[in-house]
């Protein structure tokens, strides 16, 4: 009995170390010279293997049909994962946001194991591009590559999406589902960076900041809020808060969302006001200009200025309370207007995919196609930036994997 997994990324892994405990003939075939290849690179290298967040707390984070989750994520948790790691002897530890990396902070140490993991005696790697899945009476009986025809009892298809298309995900996996007829619900590129209609982020590109708070409007209605770190790049904005607020923009259009960051949450407006004051005290005979470094990073002083209209060369101590109420406001609100995403090959994960109703959750295999089973990003789910996407990633390939090798004829 033979069972087919297209796609060697971190849910075909899986799927084939736990499909080769009952199967004595497991077929993984993937088209790049190596297994994991955009594992590899994700956490800029070091991999955010997981979250150490509760089941029950992991399913709000995926925006998009996270309910089709709860089976696979309880029968494959992120404490699994972790435990499986060490047990290959990949060590981890737990960082800001519950995110889990290995102690080398080295992906490869993630792709080396997983690797072994895979590869038991029942596994044989073959270095193919997939064309097409081979069905027959509303059954998969194989596959046909590039390198011939894989005939198999079973088949799991866990090619990816298409974000980051040099390491493989080239969105091959899509058109194979809907020959198969299924339905792939629109491509769009998620937690990626956005696009902005204010030239003066080009000003202040390379800027970190920490501890701001964001808030995405539509129209004028607050959607999405997040705390924690971001930068401002050439074209807009990126890093960690605004990733995972591109998820909820899906539809941005004609300048309809709008992004205000708070760069001091910390302070209400009297205490900000406050504060103000207190280092217009200290620099009361220098100009605006050269009073706000205790406050702001250099390179925003001269932006929140110009933003809040007020005279950068005039002297602190001449300021009128609506000035500083100015200020405060423009520190408090910087407004930025979204215009697009960046290219999906930018962007970390796809949103879309093979539609979830035509799926069982249980099982992972396709309700239209009898031998065919699902797993990873294919699927129609996506989740926030922290560990979520790849523990998705495992927990449906683990689902994949058991159930098609238990359900061989």
């Amino acid at each position: 009995m033979t069972i087919a997994i297209i796609g060697a990324g971190p849910a075909g892994m899986i799927a084939a170390g736990y499909a080769s405990k009952k199967c004595d003939n497991v077929i993984l075939i993937e088209h790049n010279d190596r297994v994991g290849k955009k594992l590899g690179i994700t956490g800029k290298g070091r991999c955010n293997i997981t979250n150490i967040a509760k089941t029950e707390d992991m399913i709000n984070q995926y925006p998009r049909n996270a309910k089709f989750l709860y089976s696979a994520l309880y029968s494959f948790t992120n404490y699994d994962i972790i435990n499986l790691l060490e047990s290959l002897g990949v060590k981890t530890k737990v960082e800001r946001g519950g995110r889990v990396f290995p102690v080398s902070d080295k992906a490869s140490d993630v792709v080396r194991a997983l690797r072994s993991f895979a590869m038991s005696d029942n596994v044989k790697l073959m270095t193919a591009n997939a064309k097409e899945l081979i069905i027959r009476d509303s059954k998969c009986v194989g596959v046909k590559t590039d390198k011939g025809t894989v005939k198999a009892d079973k088949v799991i298809l866990a090619t990816g999406g298409k974000s980051y298309p040099k390491t493989g995900s080239t969105g091959d996996g899509y058109r194979m589902a809907k020959n198969a007829g299924h339905t792939v619900t629109p491509i769009k590129p998620s937690l990626v960076p956005i696009v902005t209609k204010e030239k003066w982020v080009r000003d202040i590109m390379g800027l970190s900041l920490k501890n701001v708070a964001v808030t995405a409007y539509k129209n004028g209605k607050p959607v999405y809020e997040d705390f924690g770190e971001m930068m401002f790049t050439h074209f807009g904005v990126t890093g960690p808060v605004i990733l995972s607020m591109s998820s909820h923009l899906r539809d941005i259009k004609d300048g309809n969302y709008t992004i205000k960051i708070d760069l001091k949450p910390a302070l209400d407006n009297e205490k900000l006001d406050a504060r103000l004051l207190r280092d217009f005290e200290k620099y009361k005979k220098k100009q605006l200009i050269n009073s706000l470094g205790d406050l702001l990073p250099k390179a925003l002083i001269g932006v929140i200025i110009r933003l809040s209209g007020v005279d950068e060369r005039k002297a602190v101590c001449e300021l009128s309370k609506t000035e500083r109420g100015a200020l405060v406001d423009t520190i408090k609100g910087v407004t930025l207007t979204a215009l697009d995403f960046r290219p999906i090959d930018e962007a970390i994960v796809t949103s879309g995919g093979v539609a979830v109703g035509e799926i069982n959750p249980s099982t992972m295999e396709s309700k239209l196609v009898k031998g065919l089973y699902f797993a990873g990003e294919i699927i129609d789910v996506d989740g926030y930036t922290g560990g979520y996407n790849l523990q998705m990633a495992y927990s449906t390939g683990y689902l994949a994997g058991v159930s098609a090798s238990e359900e061989l004829p």
